[in-house]
């Protein structure tokens, strides 16, 4: 009779678990993340209407976007020093005789610069770099160009481009001397992601997924880029950069 009546307890009990179990999913499912997906599309800006693609001055594709951040651009430059990206140097004669001797001699430069891509009718505001080893013709960079996005504390939205460097060769296109880049654009994204989170100023980040309809293509360069056409965003800590 005991023995009858444990095992009739334990059924109740695995029910009233099970019962619980869907009910706590149906809450979740249609009742809290709802209410998180509104709170999420009231706090962050809306990315449809910004470019997918940048364009170089003469108005062939450049490379796609495929970050973006949330920052006053103090703590956008001081999150990338963190993460030790450097600020690339502005393209003059000066720097491009640089880079050339140093990628002869296989000489560091970290500093090295990054020629101009175009979005929203305007060369990029920053761009960073970060070396390989010593040979700067390999290297992670990335642009970024300030965009009309406000977040809910007025810190504005910036838009990059971030791509490996894998070798110095000819362009496709016009033949002059010019980095190749890698095609996996998806995998720059990644890597800057994680340098980013690395240095525990992201208050967080999130996904657009389908951001980039058009998955494959090439630059201006004629280099090749494939991506599965998310957009990262990563939203840095207000207190970044306050004294």
């Amino acid at each position: 009779m005991s023995a009858h009546y444990t095992r009739s307890s334990l059924r109740r009990r695995l029910a009233l678990s099970g019962a619980g179990l869907i009910a706590l999913y149906l809450a979740a499912a249609y009742l809290v993340a709802p209410a998180l997906w509104l709170r999420y599309a009231h706090r962050h800006p809306s990315f449809e209407d910004i470019p997918r693609i940048t364009y170089t001055r003469d108005g062939h594709p450049g490379d796609p976007l495929n970050v973006a951040l949330i920052a006053t651009e103090t703590q956008l430059k001081k999150i990338m020093l963190r993460a030790k990206w450097y600020p690339a140097d502005p393209l003059t004669l000066r720097s491009c005789l640089k880079i050339a001797e140093a990628s002869v001699l296989k000489r560091p430069y970290d500093d090295a610069p990054i020629s101009n891509l175009y979005l929203f009718g305007r060369k990029e505001d920053l761009a960073f770099e970060q070396p390989v080893g010593k040979d700067p013709r390999q290297r992670h960079h990335v642009r970024f160009w300030r965009a009309d996005l406000i977040d809910p504390e007025g810190r504005p939205g910036w838009m990059g481009a971030a791509i490996y460097d894998k070798r110095v060769g000819f362009s496709h296109t016009t033949g002059q001397i010019t980095h190749h880049t890698g095609a996996d654009i998806d995998a720059e994204r990644d890597y800057l992601f994680q340098e980013l989170e690395q240095t525990g100023d992201l208050a967080e980040m999130f996904v657009v997924d389908d951001f980039h309809k058009v998955r494959q293509g090439k630059n201006g360069g004629g280099d090749p880029w494939r991506t599965d056409g998310s957009l990262y965003v990563g939203v840095i800590k207000p207190g970044l950069g306050v004294p």
